[in-house]
């Protein structure tokens, strides 16, 4: 088998990745908002699979902190560099969007503020704050950067309380250095059980597969989320976002996904979102139940 055969097998995706137009007139009313107002969601801008059926569920998610991460993940399609300046009025922006959307329930994540001493806490707890001034039936979950594991910028965000506290552990531990450069698995796992062992009442954590994981691996990284008293996982598929990031090593067949979110419930999450489209606020709604 040639170099360019193997190449071109390796990336063919498989028939249970193909995804369906997002339809309905909840997401069309949406989408005419969003391109009108020029609101700012990941779910467009990183054209989400799962999109159209979160919408048509009142859940979207909202990225802060400008567009510029200074961490460069080789997995992530968000550009890294030197970041803008933080815009003070960007939480009643994220507010105002939301109560435009009538979204019921929003999830709120940013690129990494390394630059920032705060590591971008405040704005943080003040579009939290925002939110609920503006949209007091609407629940949260915030997806956060691990803050360089610094406590009292994660203490800001248990003050405040939102309704579920996320944070991506994203791949198993001999994967972390060259997936996420930057980041520590042991610093991940050392921020969500900080965050339970601190009063947040929900926790949360996705991990990503097809990047050379073994099943073993993978398992260990459950149980390893499992100490850490993380209560929802999300399990899904790499998909490589351009030639310039990491190549996708093996596409996950729905079979293996059935069975990681059947040793998760066995390890006791409460819930486990496990497939080939799962994202982190897929069904992010139904983790208040």
């Amino acid at each position: 088998m040639s170099e360019n055969t193997e190449v071109k097998e390796r990336v063919a995706k498989p028939k249970w990745l193909r995804v369906k137009l997002p339809v309905g007139k909840k997401y069309t009313e949406l989408r005419g908002l969003v391109d009108k107002y020029k609101l700012n969601t990941i779910c467009t801008s990183g054209s989400c699979p799962n999109m159209g059926e979160c919408w048509g569920e009142g859940t979207a998610t909202f990225m802060i902190l400008g567009n510029t991460c200074t961490r460069s993940c080789g997995f992530c399609g968000v550009k890294t560099g030197k970041p803008d300046t933080v815009e003070w009025d960007e939480p009643e922006k994220v507010a105002r969007s939301i109560k435009l959307m009538s979204i019921k329930h929003a999830v709120v994540t940013s690129v990494d503020r390394d630059d920032l001493k705060d590591g971008g806490s405040i704005i943080w707890v003040e579009t939290v704050k925002a939110i609920r001034r503006a949209n007091p039936t609407t629940t949260l979950e915030t997806l956060i950067p691990d803050f360089q594991g610094i406590e009292k910028n994660i203490d800001r965000l248990i003050a405040v309380a939102p309704e579920v506290i996320s944070h991506n552990l994203e791949t198993v531990r001999r994967l972390t250095r060259e997936v996420r450069i930057q980041a520590k698995y042991d610093r991940s796992l050392e921020v969500l059980k900080y965050l339970k062992d601190n009063g947040q009442k929900r926790t949360k954590s996705g991990i990503m597969l097809g990047l050379g994981e073994t099943e073993e691996e993978v398992i260990e990284t459950l149980h390893d989320l499992a100490k850490a008293k993380v209560d929802i996982v999300t399990i899904g598929q790499y998909l490589q976002p351009s030639k310039k990031h990491l190549p996708v090593k093996e596409f996950i067949t729905p079979e293996q996904f059935e069975k990681y979110k059947k040793i998760g419930l066995d390890l006791g999450f409460r819930h486990v979102e496990s497939g080939a489209l799962v994202r982190s606020s897929y069904k992010a709604q139904k983790h208040l139940e």
